[in-house]
């Protein structure tokens, strides 16, 4: 019976509780207040993350309780200040998935994952619409949200209302336009606001042609950041064969060696 899943959230409760005693608890825990252990929240989101990168089915299960424990931490804290317990948390986010799949749970009839999308998107704005009377349209965002991230949220939430281009020809033509002005300031020396302003123009673009091509900005960068370093530590592995650091080479041989490293990966 203690394998029950009930079992097993009963007891992490338990748990948790007895680390939140005042008297009997761990001083750290005790300590803790929502805005305290919201980046550890956020941390361990990316560890999930990381841990499907890398298809470690261990790691995602350790992973995934590191990020239940986030959410009966907030409950609980929640609870010792009167405003919801955990069962409450459970209960809201079922009765939001099934009011949200009337396809599934009722008798509305969806004929596309696109459908849904769409249809889900609507629900959501209805639903933000109702808690706050008149909306904006890009209300709603979350601010702590990774910024590739936000910036295709932010967009995709104007694209809606009909702020968008109709084709893929302005959207390269904005990036060569941003990457244009970010030239300009760096070629008259402006200062670091100026280049960070450009900067991010650039990126926002970028993020942009990421929604176009319906590419995840922040996965893509995943990849290319592991991509990066797979290929940086072969760059000094073939070093170290030779007995050579990266400090005791030069640009010009480890890009001979970034080429060879590229070439010995399948596909390429």
């Amino acid at each position: 019976m203690t394998d029950a899943p009930k079992a097993q959230i009963d007891r992490l409760l338990q748990i948790m509780a007895r680390l939140r005693d005042p008297e009997r608890g761990c001083p750290w825990d005790v300590k803790q207040d929502f805005a305290t252990i919201a980046p550890y929240t956020i941390e361990e989101a990316y560890e999930v993350a990381d841990a499907i990168e890398r298809r470690d089915m261990g790691a995602l299960r350790e992973e995934l309780g590191d990020l239940l424990l986030q959410v009966v931490f907030h409950a609980r804290m929640a609870e010792e200040g009167g405003h919801f317990d955990f069962d409450a948390v459970a209960r809201a986010i079922s009765d939001k998935m099934v009011e949200r799949h009337p396809h599934v749970f009722g008798e509305t009839k969806v004929t596309s994952a696109e459908a849904q999308t769409l249809a889900w998107e609507d629900r959501k704005a209805a639903e933000r619409k109702a808690k706050s009377g008149a909306e904006g349209a890009l209300d709603g965002v979350p601010l702590a949200l990774p910024a590739l991230t936000r910036a295709e949220k932010l967009q995709k939430r104007a694209a809606r209302v009909g702020f968008d281009w109709h084709d893929l020809g302005p959207v390269f033509a904005k990036i060569a336009e941003e990457m244009g002005e970010l030239k300009h300031e760096v070629d008259t020396g402006a200062p670091k606001t100026r280049l960070q302003d450009e900067m991010g123009d650039v990126l926002f673009a970028v993020a942009n042609l990421a929604r176009w091509l319906k590419v995840d900005p922040e996965a893509a960068l995943r990849d290319t950041n592991a991509k990066f370093e797979r290929r940086f530590r072969r760059v000094e592995e073939l070093l170290y064969q030779i007995g050579k650091t990266p400090e005791e080479s030069n640009l010009e041989e480890m890009d001979r060696l970034w080429n060879a490293a590229k070439k010995e990966e399948p596909g390429r």
